[in-house]
């Protein structure tokens, strides 16, 4: 009896640790993988959004800078060209985003 009582054991034991190993080949190593998947899309994602920013701050310091057309009563002009060139970036990133996700 004591043979067998062994062998349940053994088998318990044995059953575990396919158990374990199946659930880290199934889980944790893919959330892993998408883990670093996210955080790359996020890291590129701020850099973007950070690369915008100056972008449009450096269009409308030199529409201020370079040009004497917007001064006085139209010095609001440089920023209304900010604001535009920013949600035309918007507009197009969102429209990649769209037609990204129509390929899946």
């Amino acid at each position: 009896m004591s043979d067998q009582h062994r062998g349940i054991r053994t088998d318990v034991q044995e059953l575990l640790t396919t158990l374990r190993a199946y659930l880290m080949q199934e889980t944790v190593r893919p959330l892993q993988g998408l883990g670093r998947y996210i955080i790359f899309g996020i890291l590129g994602s701020v850099c973007f959004s950070i690369a915008t920013v100056f972008l449009t701050l450096a269009a409308v310091r030199s529409l201020q800078e370079l040009t004497t057309v917007f001064e006085g009563t139209w010095s609001f002009v440089p920023y209304l060209a900010g604001i535009a060139a920013a949600l035309c970036i918007f507009s197009l990133v969102l429209l990649a985003i769209k037609r990204d996700g129509r390929r899946r």
